[in-house]
């Protein structure tokens, strides 16, 4: 997108400017640790410093920008450790919610993950179609979370969305993406809690080593592990350091059998008594 198409009139809404740079950061127009002036913004943008710098607050509490005492704003830099722990916080806490609430789907709401879906596999090699339509299919769910749970997974997922950009322009994670998400749909159309619980960990699991794994090859995982032994999930001989794919088991006491699923990063390794 040229610069000339994210110019802004003045009395642009906090909630514009706001989206015009967040969508500067995500696509790599704004570099991480790339210094953000106040002034040089407000001149760029045409707009006044006041709704400017309610948006560039908003940014940092999303995580996008950072506060340095000695050099102003900045673009915040993507760091593993970080992305870790977001996908270790969504994992013990999105795969039992979104289990609890089979009951809650209708009609509609399964209508429009299956627009989502089609339309993901028609973005597949555009990385912000295929995040946007991805954003669209889990949306639905998160629409029924209750507030207070809603609100934390929100930000976490904003906090994630740079990274995990990055690696949905990656040539194999659109097909892993897609054939995942269609098995949580089929099952969350049977309103099977186990499966569907199993069957978004599983997804969770694998983006977060597909995202971990790319930026690092060499990353040693912590919380991830620790978090998946909490939930009674194996990955098989890991030492911190993996290879992909990793391969995971999950215990046989949940009762219900998840599908035969590979991706570039996760492998499917049955139950452990």
């Amino acid at each position: 997108m040229s610069t000339s198409a994210w110019r802004v009139r003045e009395g642009t809404t906090v909630d514009g400017l706001y989206t015009i740079l967040r969508a500067r950061i995500i696509d790599g127009h704004y570099a991480p640790q790339q210094r953000l002036s106040q002034e040089e913004l407000a001149d760029e943008l045409q707009v006044s410093r006041t709704p400017l710098r309610e948006a560039l607050r908003r940014l940092q509490s999303d995580g996008f920008i950072v506060s340095n005492a000695n050099r102003g704003m900045s673009v915040a830099p993507i760091e593993n450790s970080d992305t870790e722990q977001h996908y270790a916080l969504r994992l013990m806490v999105e795969p039992p919610t979104l289990a609890s609430l089979l009951d809650r789907f209708d009609d509609a709401a399964f209508a429009h993950m299956r627009r989502a879906l089609d339309e993901m596999s028609g973005s597949a090699h555009r990385a912000p179609g295929l995040q946007e339509s991805h954003r669209q299919f889990h949306d639905v769910a998160l629409n029924l979370y209750p507030a207070t749970i809603a609100a934390m997974t929100r930000s976490l997922h904003a906090m994630i969305y740079r990274h995990q950009r990055v690696y949905f322009a990656r040539p194999y994670a659109p097909d892993d993406v897609v054939c995942v998400d269609a098995q949580l749909l089929a099952a969350m159309l049977t309103r099977d809690p186990v499966s569907v619980r199993e069957l978004l960990e599983f997804h969770l699991i694998d983006l977060a080593l597909g995202l971990l794994l790319d930026h690092d090859p060499g990353h040693r995982l912590d919380t991830l592990v620790r978090t998946l032994r909490g939930l009674g999930i194996e990955l098989d001989n890991v030492d911190g350091q993996v290879q992909r794919p990793v391969r995971a088991s999950w215990p046989a006491h949940r009762g219900a059998p998840m599908p035969d699923l590979a991706t570039t990063n996760l492998i499917f390794a049955g139950y452990r008594s």
